[in-house]
């Protein structure tokens, strides 16, 4: 078991390490979206630590994107950045309060990011 799990930690690493900036974006944007999903889970079941858990995950990817933003790409740059900082507060309050709405909003936003980059790339 642990050689399979070695050979797909070979084969992850070989994707990003191999992919474009459009697909690495696409993987992130998959990753957060991941997390969305057991974070959603996670709250449906009533597992404040794991919704915890994920809905941190899906911050720090929110955060990653906003600093790897190029500012000198122009206007899209900046409303890119309000909207990962929105999502982030919004994750923040869904955290506190337990509100999965503001969980379901959020990775409805994201997956409409991701499908617009997606048909861009």
């Amino acid at each position: 078991m642990y050689q399979n799990l070695n050979a797909y930690n070979v084969y992850q690493n070989n994707q990003v390490n191999t992919s474009s900036p459009g697909k690495l974006l696409l993987m992130v944007y998959d990753g957060a979206l991941k997390f969305l999903r057991f974070a959603m889970k996670a709250m449906e079941e009533k597992n404040i630590e794991n919704t915890n858990k994920y809905l941190v995950k899906t911050q720090d990817v929110l955060q990653e994107l906003m600093a790897t933003l190029n500012f000198d790409a122009g206007e899209i740059s900046k409303r890119l950045y309000s909207l990962y900082d929105y999502m982030n507060r919004e994750l923040i309050d869904a955290n506190i309060r337990k509100d999965l709405s503001k969980v379901k909003m959020v990775y409805s936003m994201l997956e409409d990011l991701r499908d617009t980059w997606a048909k861009i790339i």
